[in-house]
């Protein structure tokens, strides 16, 4: 026998998605119950302050389920009318198609790609839990809240999950609690010929609590595993429901015909009248109304957390204003000073070091200035340089500045989100620049939030020498920079290094990419007004003795070559002019009047960088060159590699004389 409360979320969903002409009732249908008992009994969060820092998150990990999200934030007295659900997957409305963060009031992450959300979550307990050490105090925790994930069987087939759940057993992470949908459907139908694994021995092995065999449907039972896993606090917890899609459904319940198509006028008259919903499309009774509403519950909940967190403030003032100000997202009063002279440091030095070095030196700047900086690598550690002096490994017993994500770079991207997401933490996570294509849907996925967690990637080009074509990125930086809102940065010495990492944490709305060699690089001396056009984008970093006849454009190792290259056209009365793009993503976004200064149109271009040449004829031009690399490499030494493929000061004379017709 269904529920009331229950059948309130079936027939919104249903409703919504008929009127829609689009969308899947079948999982929100399916799992009605156990949205009913998590968000009425047990979900703490306030309705009227969506962004509570002490509240619980609520990840619906397989997101194409929206419905079921829209109709408990409607329900639960959120920022979400009728008419908002009336818009479903509508123009600009509230209810996209797939939960979108920053549309909508209580969508915690934006899901849809299957096995991001349940990472995003585990981003998300991990968050909780480096916060709970670092700011809890005995008798004040202020940081103690659960993350609550559904998800189905789609989420469970991507690899990602494997990855995020396993590191979730081994970092202990007893806050996350995931609640499976079990319903043996997909899109193909049932999963029996694609999908036969032991999900409940399967997470055992990953060091998960496990409830198994739940009724779905039975609020009695859920209520019962989601107490029971609230009271083991040194696991994570996934408890499986075995429900049925569409659940409810006069006729096509149990079918994977409800998974992602309208029921139609007739199912639906039928599934009212099996439920015995004498209501009209969208009508919701008051008194179903009063059994949902969290406005109540949740304010207190959050007067209760305020007088504590008060008292808190009263006997740790800088802890308090420093938790403030991390969750505000806000830098530190001193952030910019101490850049500055951080900045002026490091052009003293004019150190001659891999980009990659350059990377760590400014890591152990920033440790020091932002405390909320959280690092990690994808076991690549010693080879990413991404350590610093007081770095710490975060472990099943520690909280700690430091994640070793192991061999899991798409699930280190998508949990470096969730940290983003929970607030209070500014994460970055590293591997080789080859493998951000593991990682690809998850920086998407940042970029299209808005969000700003910090992507580093080591062993830039050809460079990286004798691993050989399998390791060396050839078009991955300009697949890159084709994200939108996604800035990409490839530094060319120390000092465009620092200017990245700084600039990525100033970032308030978009991602970065930020790329280091694994070859020495010589360091570029700069004026004041130079290293200020350097958060530019691109700017003129040696300009040619005399009138320019032409522009060299170059990135990170190939602009010591352009200057090199400079050099020997000079001997030839030949001057032209040296452009350091570090980030195009910004040079884009500067007036025309700076670029125009910074490229003229009237001389020839020609851009050098070791990768596909794709991307920069804009910048070039029609009368411009492109010097770069439109094949796969080889596996040799580095000098020799560049030498083989025109990364030579001979070759680029040549190309700029070919423009020049010398």
């Amino acid at each position: 026998m269904t529920s009331p409360t229950a059948n309130a979320i079936r027939f919104l969903a249903i409703d919504a998605i008929q009127k829609a002409n689009s969308g899947h009732p079948g999982a929100p249908m399916g799992m009605a119950e156990m949205a009913d008992v998590l968000w009425r009994e047990f979900l703490h969060h306030n309705p009227a302050n969506p962004y509570f820092a002490n509240r619980d998150r609520f990840v619906l990990s397989n997101g194409h389920a929206s419905m079921l999200l829209y109709s408990l934030l409607h329900l639960s007295g959120y920022q979400v009318s009728t008419e908002d659900l009336k818009n479903f997957r509508q123009w600009h409305s509230k209810t996209p198609g797939h939960p979108e963060y920053g549309y909508t009031d209580g969508v915690e992450t934006t899901t849809g790609p299957l096995g991001q959300g349940i990472a995003n979550a585990v981003g998300m307990a991990l968050a909780e839990k480096i916060l709970a050490e670092q700011f809890n105090e005995p008798n004040f925790a202020i940081v103690d809240h659960h993350t609550y994930v559904f998800l189905g069987d789609g989420c469970l087939m991507e690899g990602i999950s494997h990855e995020a759940c396993s590191l979730a057993g081994t970092l202990g992470l007893g806050k996350l609690i995931v609640l499976y949908d079990d319903n043996n459907i997909s899109i193909d139908g049932k999963v029996d010929g694609w999908f036969t694994e032991n999900i409940p021995e399967r997470f055992a092995a990953y060091g998960w609590h496990v409830v198994p065999k739940i009724d779905g449907h039975d609020t009695a039972a859920i209520r019962a595993a989601i107490a029971e896993a609230k009271a083991e606090i040194g696991k994570p917890s996934i408890i499986c429901c075995k429900t049925i899609i569409g659940k409810g459904a006069a006729n096509k319940a149990g079918s994977h015909k409800t998974h992602g198509s309208p029921l139609g006028a007739d199912e639906i008259a039928a599934t009212r009248a099996a439920l015995n919903w004498q209501y009209p499309a969208f009508e919701i009774p008051q008194s179903i109304y009063d059994a949902w509403s969290a406005k109540a519950a949740g304010a207190q909940l959050e007067n209760e957390w305020n007088a504590l967190f008060a008292r808190y403030r009263a006997q740790y003032p800088e802890k308090a204003a420093e938790f403030e100000r991390r969750m505000a997202n806000r830098l530190p009063e001193n952030f910019n000073a101490d850049i500055q002279a951080a900045l002026a440091t490091v052009c003293a030095k004019a150190e001659t070091i891999a980009t990659r070095k350059a990377s760590q030196n400014s890591i152990e700047i920033l440790a020091h200035v932002l405390p909320e900086l959280v690092g990690g690598s994808a076991d690549l550690t010693p080879s990413n340089l991404t350590d610093w002096s007081a770095s710490r490994a975060v472990t099943a017993s520690s909280g700690g500045n430091y994640i070793h994500y192991g061999v899991r770079e798409f699930g280190m991207a998508a949990m470096m989100n969730g940290l983003t997401l929970h607030g209070g933490i500014k994460p970055f996570g590293a591997t080789f620049l080859m493998f951000s294509e593991y990682a690809r849907n998850a920086l998407r996925m940042a970029a299209l939030m808005k969000i700003n967690p910090i992507f580093v990637f080591t062993h830039d080009s050809i460079g990286l020498g004798e691993d050989g074509p399998t390791h060396q990125p050839i078009e991955q930086t300009a697949t890159l920079r084709l994200i939108p809102n996604m800035s990409v940065w490839r530094p060319c010495d120390t000092v465009e290094s620092l200017a990245a990492w700084a600039h990525a944490a100033r970032a308030a709305d978009h991602p970065s990419c930020l790329i280091f060699s694994r070859q020495n690089l010589p360091f570029m001396p700069r004026n004041a007004a130079q290293i200020a056009q350097i958060e530019r984008g691109g700017y003129l970093l040696r300009e040619g003795e005399g009138e320019a006849r032409a522009v060299l454009i170059a990135t990170g190792s190939e602009v010591a070559l352009a200057i090199d290259a400079q050099a020997a056209l000079a001997k030839q009365g030949i001057a032209v002019n040296v452009v350091s793009m570090p980030n195009t993503f910004l040079f884009d976004r500067q007036e025309a009047a700076y670029r125009t200064d910074v490229l003229p149109p009237h001389l020839p271009r020609i851009a050098i960088e070791a990768g596909v040449t794709n991307g920069w004829h804009k910048y070039v031009g029609s009368n411009g060159a492109i010097i770069g690399i439109d094949h796969f490499g080889e596996s040799a030494p580095a000098e020799q590699l560049f030498h083989a493929f025109g990364f030579t000061v001979e070759h680029v004379v040549d190309v700029v004389k070919q423009q020049l017709a010398v």
